[in-house]
């Protein structure tokens, strides 16, 4: 059975951090689907670096459908925009009743499941620029990735840290075999 995952993207999300997240993901076999949440419908968006990503859908065609893991890739205003995304709210507050997985990089810790309560209780990390806003039971400033396995969340610092993320993920999904047989041919896991 194959594992889905939802990787949510909107004007000015991090480019880095949701193209490797999905390539990874996909470099997997996990069935990726990526959503726009632009309020006007569009499944085009300017990433923070100007970069323009399409998504496969829209955040409101993807309600009705579960997903293994929802991953956030933080990048400023684009972290701003999924936390002011009422679908997407929805969506992670299921999420996390359902206990399946949740991820987020960079700003979207503090800036999005902070902002909704949805962190409060879990171990995590975030850009160091927003360790501050992070409202986490335990805030790790120390570790590119971090993983809480009792509340099925997994947040990581930054662009620098999104293919150890991405990696994470498969883990997590996947097992560490898999994980390993993604990295090896990408020169990173030895």
């Amino acid at each position: 059975m194959s594992k889905r995952a939802l990787v949510v993207i909107a004007d000015g999300t991090e480019e880095i951090e949701a193209v490797t997240v999905i390539d990874v993901l996909r470099r997997a076999t996990v069935d990726v689907c990526v959503a726009s949440c632009q309020l006007t419908q569009e499944l085009q968006i300017k990433a923070s670096r100007g970069v323009k990503l399409v998504a496969d859908s829209h955040i409101d065609e993807c309600v009705d459908y579960s997903f293994d893991l929802i991953v956030l890739p933080g990048g400023m205003p684009g972290a701003e925009h999924l936390r002011d995304c009422p679908t997407l709210t929805t969506m992670l507050t299921c999420q996390q009743k359902a206990e399946r997985w949740i991820a987020a990089i960079c700003a979207a810790p503090a800036v999005v499941l902070s902002a909704h309560n949805l962190i409060a209780n879990a171990k995590a990390t975030c850009h160091p620029a927003f360790l501050q806003q992070l409202q986490a039971k335990q805030v790790v400033s120390d570790q590119a990735v971090v993983v809480d396995e009792k509340h099925a969340l997994i947040t990581s610092q930054g662009p620098g840290t999104a293919m150890i993320f991405a990696l994470k993920l498969v883990e997590i999904l996947m097992g560490e075999k898999k994980a390993q047989e993604v990295g090896q041919p990408m020169v990173l896991l030895s």
